[in-house]
């Protein structure tokens, strides 16, 4: 697929609906075609977390964790190399290539964050590659400090149990309810993948029925690359993780944008906004692949619950 920068019609569309179009517009310069070298390979060496939007073989969209110590995620000009792989057992353990994915590789412990979109077209026993399309920082607001440790054990030959189904038990939903962070999956047909971080006071996912879970949104940088592509495609993933145990829910759905008046019940954000999300396959397992010791700051402007 040919490097397109600027906003697609779908994040145009929800900017101007929110009325922060202008602010955008100061952003799109942000979308240009990337450069991983110099501070943004610096940033990507010393990190040891990532998560992977892409589609299984059976074209379902998820995201997953990818763990390794520094220097596993090696960019330079436009190509990134990632030294790991989805752990057997993970939605995109052997995912096909090549096809559009997107990356979000976040550092908890100083709240920065990378978001990287492009191409696979390389996954083998080393790792995978992508040809690096867009790639660019974001704040750090809503997200929890805490230190991640690397586990060894957690390899691409590793046979951890997981279950599938279409629904979440209640160890799912309590591991939902409890979660102060997840990453959400997105896709445009002709921009590809996404990957983005949520996070908040724990309990500000709500979880409506073993099949369906909803989350306001909160004030942010105004690009609503999410938002955009979920108002062309409605598909998308979500991943939960418990980091002091490495459980992991995943999620594979659709997502809608619901508005209301701001302010109401469960709107803590106060942006009138919130997320509809529908379950259509659920795997679990300890597929995370790190752990903490339990130590969270939060994020001192989450919102409060409504």
């Amino acid at each position: 697929m040919a490097t397109q920068g600027g906003f697609h019609e779908g994040e145009i569309a929800v900017q101007r609906r929110a009325g922060v179009r202008a602010d955008a517009q100061r952003l799109e310069g942000m979308l240009d075609p990337a450069d991983l070298s110099g501070g943004a390979g610096r940033f990507l060496a010393l990190r040891t977390f990532a998560v992977l939007t892409g589609r299984d073989r059976d074209d379902t969209l998820w995201i997953s964790p990818l763990t390794g110590r520094p220097g596993f995620l090696d960019g330079a000009g436009t190509v990134l190399r990632v030294g790991a792989l989805p752990p057997n057992g993970d939605p995109l353990s052997g995912l096909s290539i090549p096809q559009q994915v997107g990356l979000l590789v976040i550092d908890f412990a100083t709240r920065r964050r990378m978001r990287i979109n492009g191409e696979l077209f390389e996954y083998g026993d080393a790792g995978l590659a992508v040809s690096v399309q867009q790639a660019y920082g974001n704040c750090p607001q809503y997200i929890q400090q805490r230190v991640l440790a690397v586990d060894d054990t957690m390899t691409a030959a590793h046979e951890p149990v997981v279950t599938t189904g279409a629904a979440l038990s209640a160890d799912d939903q309590h591991l939902v309810r409890a979660a102060d962070t997840f990453f959400l999956g997105t896709s445009h047909p002709d921009r590809g993948s996404d990957a983005s971080h949520r996070g908040g006071s724990p309990g500000f996912v709500r979880v409506d029925s073993p099949t369906s879970l909803w989350w306001p949104d909160y004030p942010g940088n105004n690009m609503f690359n999410s938002f955009g592509n979920l108002a062309v495609d409605d598909t998308a993933a979500l991943l939960f993780a418990d980091f002091g145990t490495g459980a992991t829910v995943h999620l594979s759905g659709t997502a809608r944008l619901e508005r209301s008046t701001p302010g109401t019940s469960g709107d803590d954000g106060s942006v009138g906004r919130r997320v509809h999300f529908q379950i259509r396959q659920v795997i679990s397992g300890r597929l995370l692949g790190a752990h903490t010791d339990g130590k969270v700051l939060r994020y001192p402007h989450n919102p409060p619950l409504r």
